[in-house]
């Protein structure tokens, strides 16, 4: 069994790595100020952005080993899980975390569509220039003293959350310019199409459109789908639907070790009958999705 934190409210993490309170809401660390702590795997029952100078090289988001650039951004939201489970070692690191509660913006209901790095589905780093890493961090020394020098009232909650949003938009720029930057470099065809399906369940589409089909990502790419699907046998020795069941099995993995059962797992990544997808993988793992759990 693995040791879980259950990271309901920001402060929990703060206190597991002694870290001050500064506010039932919110919770702002600087890990250079902080003693030597222990790992934690996460759940988080929160928002979060951890802005560090180097991440862990063991670090985890959901059942995926997460390889992370120096000088980056890892953002968490309520529902998803990581980091390195508790192993008795201490370790420090270089940078900041905030978390917050999900009533501290009244819109958090739209918050993975205005920011889609916070979507389940998404679990790349953000990569900060200098400049962004300089804002962001003033950013935090700022929202920071105002928590340390005031008291919990609307007013501060607003400026707290104006700060925030800024530092949102950050974040934003960031993703826009990865993703640019991604389609722009991607002439291998099979990293193409793996950024198609990363793309449709980071936008929620299959919430509209269901499961990823072959037409779909042909359409996208830009090809006849007969052709498309000749040249994914060609280089994977599988069929294109076979190669969109295999990522789609990859996420489900992921959600059913967070927590979520077969009925909410199959809804989230577009089935319409949960019998399907139990069928689709049970043929790709040869278990039922609740025997893997």
């Amino acid at each position: 069994m693995k040791k879980i934190l259950k990271v309901d409210n920001p402060n929990v993490y703060a206190k597991f790595v002694n870290a001050p309170v500064l506010h039932p809401l919110v919770s702002i660390i600087h890990y250079d100020e902080l003693a030597p702590f222990r790992h934690s795997l996460n759940n988080y029952g929160v928002y979060g952005l951890f802005i560090q100078r180097k991440f862990c090289n063991e670090l985890s988001y959901g059942n995926k080993q997460v390889l992370v650039a120096n000088d980056s951004i890892l953002s968490v939201a309520p529902g998803q899980m990581g980091g390195v489970e508790d192993n008795g070692e201490l370790f420090s690191l270089n940078g900041w975390v905030i978390l917050w509660s999900p009533e501290l913006i009244s819109e958090e209901q739209s918050l993975a569509r205005k920011y889609p790095f916070f979507s389940y589905f998404f679990n790349t780093p953000l990569v900060m220039e200098p400049a962004e890493w300089d804002a962001i961090t003033q950013l935090l020394n700022l929202m920071r003293k105002e928590l340390e020098q005031q008291e919990d009232s609307s007013i501060l909650r607003k400026v707290i959350v104006s700060y925030l949003k800024v530092m949102l938009e950050y974040c934003n720029r960031i993703y826009y310019r990865q993703k640019e930057e991604k389609e722009t470099n991607s002439s291998d065809l099979l990293l193409r199409f793996q950024n198609i399906l990363e793309q449709y369940y980071e936008q929620g589409l299959q919430q509209k459109m269901g499961v990823p089909s072959v037409t779909y990502c042909a359409k996208e790419l830009a090809y006849s789908p007969p052709y498309f699907g000749d040249m994914i046998r060609k280089l994977t020795g599988q069929t294109a639907i076979s190669y969109i069941h295999d990522y789609i099995i990859n996420q489900a993995k992921s959600l059913l070790m967070n927590g979520y059962n077969v009925n909410e797992t199959a809804d989230m990544l577009g089935f319409d009958y949960t019998n399907h997808f139990t069928r689709i993988f049970k043929k790709k793992t040869g278990m039922t999705p609740s025997e893997y759990r």
